[in-house]
């Protein structure tokens, strides 16, 4: 059972150890030459510190000091993290190349794999429990690097993908405490907490970015997570929620490789692209665009809360609202019929329409 006062301690010593934390950091940073300079793909036109993400590891690892946690694969998911950090640190500092980033991951997820840590079935609605056998390595693998390079893409907006990491972590913390999984609840508990913390000096207009060292790490983490709690648990239909619950980020990823291949781009290279720079170029301020994609993320983690207990019409119906919320997205951005809204604009107007009648009624 949870100890609900030591959890909440444990949120708390991760958040303040997180916000003040950065203060060193930003310094240590600056002084180590790691800095975001401005250039045509990037928005910020100030150089900016990164390294955030080590204030938000070690948030999260005095957080978890206290909690005191036994789990076999502690080890290995605390030395995968410690080989995430120094690539994503590397990089932050010298901007190494994208195949000496993906080594640093594959080595992560071996790890991982190597503690026993693997996505061995899943379960899809209709077809049921599917047993993974032979590709179990390769789907885990898949999954942890995915994930980690689905944050670390949406990572172009002042607080983005912190605010993104951190409801996903809040939708997979309820999830958690209500299918009494512990060691769940603690990682998301400390990772909100230093997340939080950090949110305060990452929120338009950036004091310092997390860089590579955070966006890896909380991907890192959060593929961690859902294997340890949702691909476990055979009664969740553990392939979609998942996938409902990160899928903001997920799905930018999969259309920026689809983009890439037909302009026939690297898959690794970097563009300005991605949904939220289109939802700049669609005419949004950039801390609209960043709440936007807030609100998208929260509904997509409600939708994955709701399909966790849902019966099969229930999921049925909750696929279809998922559908639509990816749609609207993808027209808020523009990246559908050239630029028009048809289904934004209606709902405008119906929005203007019940305003309407409220007025008249009063």
């Amino acid at each position: 059972m949870f100890n609900y006062v030591d959890l909440f301690i444990a949120f708390l010593i991760a958040l303040i150890s997180s916000w003040l934390i950065t203060y060193p950091v930003k310094k240590f940073a600056v002084k180590f030459g790691a800095m975001d300079k401005p250039d045509k793909r990037k928005i910020h036109i100030n150089e900016t510190p990164r390294l955030g993400g080590l204030a938000i590891f070690f948030g999260a690892l005095l957080g978890m000091l206290y909690l005191q946690p036994q789990h076999e694969h502690l080890t290995a998911i605390l030395i995968g993290s410690i080989v995430i950090i120094i690539t994503g640190a590397v990089d932050d500092r010298y901007t190494i190349k994208p195949y000496l980033k993906l080594t640093g991951q594959l080595i992560a997820a071996i790890l991982l794999i190597y503690s026993g840590l693997i996505i061995e079935r899943i379960t899809i609605p209709v077809f049921g429990v599917i047993e993974l056998g032979f590709f179990s390595t390769l789907i885990t693998l898949l999954w942890v690097v995915g994930i980690t390079n689905a944050i670390n893409l949406i990572d172009g907006l002042d607080g983005l993908a912190t605010g993104v990491s951190t409801i996903a972590m809040t939708s997979i913390f309820i999830m958690a405490i209500s299918d009494t999984q512990i060691l769940v609840a603690y990682l998301c508990a400390v990772l909100i907490g230093s997340n939080l913390g950090f949110l305060y000096h990452n929120f338009y207009p950036a004091k310092i970015y997390m860089g590579d060292t955070g966006s890896n790490f909380l991907g890192y983490m959060i593929a961690v997570i859902s294997m340890l709690g949702l691909f476990k648990n055979i009664t969740f239909f553990s392939f979609i929620i998942p996938v409902i619950v990160l899928a903001v980020p997920i799905f930018d990823t999969l259309v920026a490789m689809i983009r890439r291949a037909y302009n026939k781009e690297s898959i690794m290279a970097a563009d300005n692209k991605h949904l939220h720079y289109q939802l700049i170029k669609a005419g949004y301020s950039h801390r609209k665009a960043v709440i936007i994609i807030y609100v998208f993320s929260a509904l997509f983690g409600l939708m994955g809360i709701l399909f966790s207990n849902a019966n099969l019409t229930v999921s049925l119906i909750i696929t279809l609202g998922v559908l639509l919320l990816l749609y609207i997205f993808t027209e808020l951005a523009g990246l559908v019929m050239g630029g028009k809204r048809p289904v934004v604009d209606t709902l405008r107007k119906l929005k203007k329409k019940m305003r309407l009648s409220e007025k008249n009624r009063s």
